[in-house]
């Protein structure tokens, strides 16, 4: 049933034009379900050992390709990891799209009459910190995946891409934010010859791309940290991981793609 009064767009706080966009891929869930105001029960993947194992690869390719920039290891130690602290759940995401990485939740199991007596009276600090996901938030998550299949983006569009996601300018606190705009200008500017050069027929592709791809910019981090690593993880911080693999992982080596020439 759908609601009379939907919250969604304004608790959620997601642009009008967006949120029709991306609910357009929810068409093929129950109508009863479609309301995402409605759907405040929290979830947990339903194969963790594969998706979990499956965005680790993802991330890991993500870092090589921030590693395989030589402009990004000219910035300040500084703004790189002002960059990397704002850039990777976006560049993460895209990463999935990019690789095909699906997968599924389901409700989470809640705790057996026997478990319960098990634990009670046990440390509070023996317990997780973190929360699981809401269903709400995950289908958010996955209509933002599903709009960018859509687009069906080929190798060189991606690796643009992901080049004016990690030069934001934007991002408080950096040094070199004028070169970094620069950066972020060329990428732009290589990605849509690109569209004109596979879509000329396509006028607005090119701004759909950036549309769609501020969507990934709203994913919260909480939300994939706990959805995809904290089985993996823990309580560990997922920032500070990804720092050390920037700046210590040597032996892997990424498959081939195009490589972003900034």
């Amino acid at each position: 049933m759908d609601c009379e009064r939907c919250q969604c767009q304004h608790e959620d706080k997601h642009p009008a034009i967006l949120y029709t966009l991306l609910s357009q891929n929810l068409s093929h869930s129950p109508p009863h379900q479609r309301c995402l105001c409605h759907q405040r029960w929290t979830v947990c993947l339903r194969t963790p050992h594969i998706t979990c194992q499956a965005a680790s690869d993802v991330l890991v390719k993500t870092i090589s390709f921030m590693k395989n920039l030589p402009s990004f290891h000219l910035l300040p130690r500084g703004d790189q990891l002002l960059l990397l602290d704002s850039c990777w759940v976006p560049l993460f995401l895209l990463g999935l799209v990019q690789e095909t990485v699906t997968f599924e939740v389901m409700e989470t199991p809640a705790p057996s009459m026997l478990e319960k007596i098990l634990l009670d009276g046990q440390s509070k600090r023996q317990e997780p910190e973190w929360t699981q996901p809401m269903l709400a938030a995950v289908q958010w998550l996955q209509c933002s995946l599903n709009t960018f299949w859509s687009l069906d983006l080929s190798p060189k569009e991606y690796a643009y891409l992901k080049g004016a996601i990690l030069f934001n300018p934007d991002v408080p606190g950096l040094t070199a934010s004028l070169y970094i705009e620069s950066l972020q200008r060329e990428a732009e500017r290589a990605l849509q010859e690109v569209v004109q050069i596979l879509h000329p027929k396509d006028q607005d592709r090119f701004t759909l791309i950036l549309l769609i791809t501020s969507t990934l910019k709203s994913i919260p981090p909480a939300l994939i940290t706990d959805l995809f690593f904290r089985p993996i993880i823990g309580n560990a911080d997922i920032v500070e991981l990804i720092v050390d693999m920037l700046y210590e992982i040597t032996s892997w080596q990424p498959a081939p793609s195009p490589r972003v020439a900034l």
